[in-house]
């Protein structure tokens, strides 16, 4: 798969359906794996969270959530010629097609995280959708769990002994991705994704955007006017910082290109400097 550079976040340039193949192979190969779907706030707070953006640099598939995203790399497209993404690869749509895919290839899945209810209620919708879907389990813990030794290791343990082939992480970002990246391996799960709000969008305690407001772009605006006080630094504080990410992203691609052509060509270089002397 190729990766594309976006600001300062390398992302994986699939489909839809070249992702969920993707996470096939991840199980299939067994080890660990990190699922990752970075949006507009996610590149911003990396710029002054380097511990997170370590985790989202060493996730093993790198999927782009945000419409701007999209967008920006048909910018850069324009301006530096490398290649624009496929698509969108919503972290909440990902995860209702995984969980299709899975009810027909056999792959068990556990929920954590969530609302208190949110995961069974995903469940509950899911099964009656996809009647094949194996749900191992489901947990929500307290919270503050991973602060707590206890809570944290009676969920790992729960996780262990249901065995699934994904784990669906609804945590909420950054504390879904730093808590994948620090127990993944102790959770013996071949895929571990975090879904964000899923489990509620899916069972209804959330509404999700209506169809159109997503193709507009428009869905982080839905999602503020449902949770103002919680979501207005994100998205108008931080999401504007977008644009200088990408801008400073063109600025230093055209700077290096510059600077190639010149090492490119030295004596070119030489001849022009003297007879800019000469002229003085």
């Amino acid at each position: 798969m190729d990766r594309l550079l976006i600001g300062n976040t390398w992302v994986d340039n699939v489909t839809m359906p070249e992702a969920v193949a993707a996470v096939d192979r991840l199980i299939l190969r067994g080890a660990p794996a990190m699922v990752v779907t970075p949006n507009v706030d996610h590149l911003v707070r990396m710029t002054w969270d380097p511990a997170f953006a370590q985790v989202v640099a060493a996730a093993d598939l790198v999927l782009p959530d945000g419409l701007p995203l999209v967008w920006a790399s048909r910018l850069l497209n324009l301006v530096l010629g490398q290649p624009g993404l496929k698509q969108r690869v919503a972290g909440s749509d990902l995860f209702v097609r995984l969980c299709q895919h899975a009810a027909t290839a056999g792959h068990r899945v556990f929920f954590f995280g969530g609302a208190p209810g949110a995961a069974e209620g995903a469940r509950a919708v899911l099964t009656q959708r996809f009647p094949d879907l194996r749900v191992v389990g489901t947990h929500c813990p307290p919270m503050g769990f991973e602060q707590d030794p206890k809570s944290n290791e009676q969920a790992i343990r729960r996780i262990r002994q249901a065995r699934p082939d994904i784990l669906f992480v609804g945590l909420g970002s950054p504390k879904q991705e730093l808590w994948i990246a620090r127990q993944k391996h102790r959770c013996e799960v071949p895929v571990l994704i975090g879904v964000g709000i899923s489990f509620g969008f899916v069972c209804g305690q959330v509404k999700r955007a209506p169809l159109w407001v997503q193709r507009a772009g428009l869905e982080w605006l839905h999602r503020m006017v449902q949770e103002p006080g919680r979501l207005w630094r994100r998205y108008l504080l931080r999401g504007p910082w977008f644009v200088p990410l990408i801008a400073a992203q063109m600025l230093g691609a055209g700077a290096a290109r510059r600077n190639e052509r010149r090492s490119a060509h030295p004596a070119a270089s030489t001849t022009t400097n003297a007879r800019n002397r000469d002229r003085s």
